[in-house]
C-alpha cells in the first residue's frame, strides 16, 4: 500500500466538465487528509482551490440528482473514511442542509468543491448564475461567482479534407497552434472560385454519404426496390443544402421549420430556386415529446412532392454528424433562448465554409455577424423553462411559471 501510495498521481488542477465527475472533489479532499492528517473541513477548503468546475446545462433540470436513499447506502461508509456524518456529506449537494428529502444536487456539490465555476457561453454564464442564485443567498445575481469560457471547437478533427487543404494553403500547416492574429487576413485572400470549389466537393461527398446510408436503410426496413432505388438518386449535387441535427427535445424546437408547412414545401419545391434539407437526431426513450416531433417529420417527408427534397437519417452518431457539418451550405439550429448552453455544431459547420442560420443564442449570440449567417430572435428571452414545474417541492420548481408538464409530476 507504501508503495501504491508514493506512486499516485498528483495532479495540480482537476477539471470537473459537467456535475456527473463531483464526487472527485470528496477524494481528492480524502487524499489530502492522508497525507497531512488534516479534517475534511480543512482539506475540502485547501484542495478546492484546485478544482475548476464547467457546467454545460441550461435548464435546472437537467443536473443530476439522486434520491437520499440511493446514497446514504453507497456513501454511508465513505462518509465516515471522510471523518464526517452522512448527513453532512448530502448536505453538500443539497440546498437546504436541513431537508433531509431534498434530492442530492451534483451540480451543487461540484460548486461547493470547485475554486472557480464557469459557463460556456456569455449568455450561458448569465444563465447558470441566476440558476445557482439561491446557492448564493443575498448575493446580487451579477455577483454571484461563476464566469463563462466560451466553447471552441478542436478544428482539424472537424474540417473536410478539402477545408483542409484550403486553410493550409492560405494560412499554413500551423495555423491552429499559435495566436490568430493574421487568420482572418489570409482567409480573406482565398478567391471566391476556390472557396466555391471546396463548397462543391464537401456538398458532393454528402449527397453520396446520405444516399449510402438511405439506401442501407431502406434495404434494413424492406422497402420497396423503387424506394431504394430513388434513394441511389436522391438530391441534386449543386443544389443549396441545408442540415439539422440534433437531439430531439422541446426546448430544442426542432419542428420550428413545420409552422407552416405549406409555405416550407413551397421553398423546397421552388425550380429556380432549387433547396434540400437533410435532418437527423434523436429523442430520449423517455420523451415522448420529441420522439412525436420526429413523427411529425416523418409524416411531412412521406408527402410524394416532398420526398424528393427533404430526408431524415436515423441512428444519429459521430460519423454522420462529421458529414453533416462539412457538408452542408447552411446550418440551422432553432433552439428556445437562452436554453442553448453553446451549440458547437455550428463552429463545425463554419470552418468548413458554411452559414448558420441560428437563434441568437449560446455562442451564436456572440459570433453573428451578417456576413457569415442569420440571426433568428431577437435576442431577448421569451417562455420559461420547459421542464419547469409548478409544484412547491418540486426540484424543478425555479422555473414554476412553465405551462407546460413537469418531467417528474407529468
Amino acid at each position: 500500500m507504501a508503495a501504491a501510495a508514493s506512486h499516485r498521481l498528483q495532479p495540480q488542477v482537476c477539471h470537473l466538465n459537467e456535475g456527473h465527475a463531483a464526487f472527485a472533489v470528496l477524494e481528492r479532499a480524502l487524499h489530502f487528509m492522508e497525507e497531512t492528517g488534516q479534517p475534511f473541513e480543512t482539506a475540502l477548503a485547501v484542495t478546492r482551490a484546485g478544482n475548476l468546475f464547467t457546467t454545460h446545462t441550461a435548464v435546472p433540470a437537467g443536473f443530476d440528482r439522486f434520491d437520499p436513499v440511493l446514497i446514504e447506502p453507497y456513501f454511508g461508509h465513505y462518509a465516515q473514511r471522510l471523518g464526517i456524518t452522512a448527513r453532512e456529506l448530502l448536505a453538500l449537494g443539497r440546498l437546504d442542509p436541513g431537508d433531509p428529502s431534498e434530492p442530492f444536487n451534483m451540480a451543487y456539490l461540484a460548486i461547493r468543491g470547485s475554486g472557480a465555476v464557469n459557463g460556456v457561453s456569455r449568455l450561458h454564464g448569465q444563465v447558470s448564475r441566476r440558476i445557482f442564485a439561491p446557492l448564493f443567498p443575498r448575493w446580487p445575481e451579477a455577483e454571484v461567482p461563476v464566469g463563462h469560457v466560451t466553447n471552441g471547437i478542436h478544428v482539424p478533427s472537424w474540417d473536410s479534407q478539402a477545408a483542409d487543404a484550403l486553410w493550409t494553403g492560405a494560412c499554413g500547416k500551423g495555423r491552429w497552434l499559435g495566436t490568430e492574429d493574421k487568420l482572418e487576413r489570409d482567409i480573406r485572400g482565398v478567391s471566391d472560385a476556390t472557396l466555391w470549389q471546396m463548397r462543391t466537393t464537401n456538398r458532393a461527398s454528402l449527397i453520396e454519404f446520405a444516399r449510402d446510408r438511405l439506401v442501407l436503410e431502406f434495404t434494413v426496413a424492406g422497402a420497396s426496390a423503387d424506394l431504394v432505388d430513388r434513394a441511389r438518386n436522391l438530391f441534386d449535387p449543386n443544389a443549396l443544402t441545408l442540415g439539422f441535427a440534433r437531439r430531439f427535445a422541446t426546448y430544442k424546437r426542432p419542428n420550428l421549420l413545420l409552422h407552416d408547412p405549406a409555405r416550407l414545401l413551397r421553398l423546397l419545391t421552388n425550380p429556380q430556386r432549387p433547396v434540400q434539407l437533410i435532418l437527423a437526431g434523436k429523442a430520449h426513450p423517455a420523451d415522448g415529446a420529441g420522439q412525436a416531433m420526429i413523427q411529425q417529420w416523418t409524416q411531412f417527408i412521406l408527402q410524394p412532392e416532398a420526398l424528393p427534397h427533404v430526408v431524415f437519417l436515423s441512428d444519429y452518431d459521430m460519423l454522420l454528424t462529421e458529414h453533416l457539418v462539412q457538408g452542408v451550405d447552411v446550418w440551422l439550429n432553432t433552439p428556445r433562448r437562452p436554453w442553448e448552453a453553446c451549440g458547437t455544431s455550428g463552429m463545425k459547420a463554419l470552418v468548413n465554409g458554411a452559414l448558420n442560420l441560428s437563434e441568437l443564442d449560446g455562442w451564436w449570440a456572440e459570433a453573428y455577424a451578417p456576413e457569415v449567417g442569420w440571426a433568428l430572435g431577437d435576442g431577448q428571452e421569451h417562455g420559461d423553462d420547459p421542464l419547469g414545474c409548478r409544484r412547491s417541492r418540486c426540484a424543478l420548481r425555479p422555473a414554476r411559471k412553465a405551462g407546460r408538464p413537469c418531467v417528474l409530476h407529468p
